[in-house]
């Protein structure tokens, strides 16, 4: 078992990294990969070359060839986000748009119709939302997200839906009530994780 955790938050004192900490140390001793994208400094923007790469299904640029790399070392995927205007933040939806291509994560032609290629890999959420589960529940935000993400990205690419574990109310004055909330979803993910491991031939 090979855990790949990313995040996309430029704050390396924020809510999103500590997670992040508490996520590494609770699938210890397994192997485990962080890809902080905003220190690394991913460029999100797909570009004239990544359109190339993308209709051709390979010559894809050197930092999308390095990321393929970490990818394909991993038995598990982790997206850890704030949640932004309902869904992941730009850094984040760029690095799927650029390195979740055709050609490596499906193929898909005319004639061939659509191959999902990333079954090997089982994919978790961790989305990181600063209003209520009731607000959620109440307007279908958890739903849209979650339609959004599992089926028009993890399934279309073949990827096995993993655990998803939203951490509500992350910007409220106690917290106490913060870290149990952070401690349930760290739970969530890492059990299903080890879960896996378990399980494994």
């Amino acid at each position: 078992m090979h855990t790949l955790l990313v995040a996309a938050h430029p704050d390396p004192r924020s809510l999103t990294h500590h997670v992040l900490e508490e996520l590494e140390a609770a699938l210890h001793p397994a192997p485990v990969e962080t890809a902080d994208l905003a220190k690394e400094r991913f460029d999100p923007a797909f570009t004239l070359a990544d359109r190339r790469a993308y209709h051709e299904g390979g010559n894809y640029p050197a930092d999308v060839v390095g990321e393929h790399r970490r990818l394909e070392r991993a038995t598990d995927l982790v997206l850890v986000f704030p949640v932004y205007w309902w869904s992941m933040p730009a850094l984040l939806k760029g690095w799927i748009d650029r390195v979740f291509v055709n050609g490596w994560a499906f193929e898909y032609s005319p004639t061939s119709g659509l191959r999902p290629r990333l079954q090997a890999l089982t994919t978790h959420l961790l989305p990181i939302a600063g209003d209520d589960s009731g607000s959620y529940e109440r307007h279908g935000y958890e739903e849209a997200l979650r339609t959004q993400i599992e089926h028009g990205i993890v399934d279309y690419c073949g990827s096995r839906r993993g655990a998803t574990a939203f951490i509500h109310e992350s910007e409220q004055a106690s917290s106490e009530a913060t870290a149990r909330s952070v401690d349930r979803a760290v739970r969530i993910i890492s059990e299903a994780i080890h879960a896996r491991s378990r399980t494994r031939p």
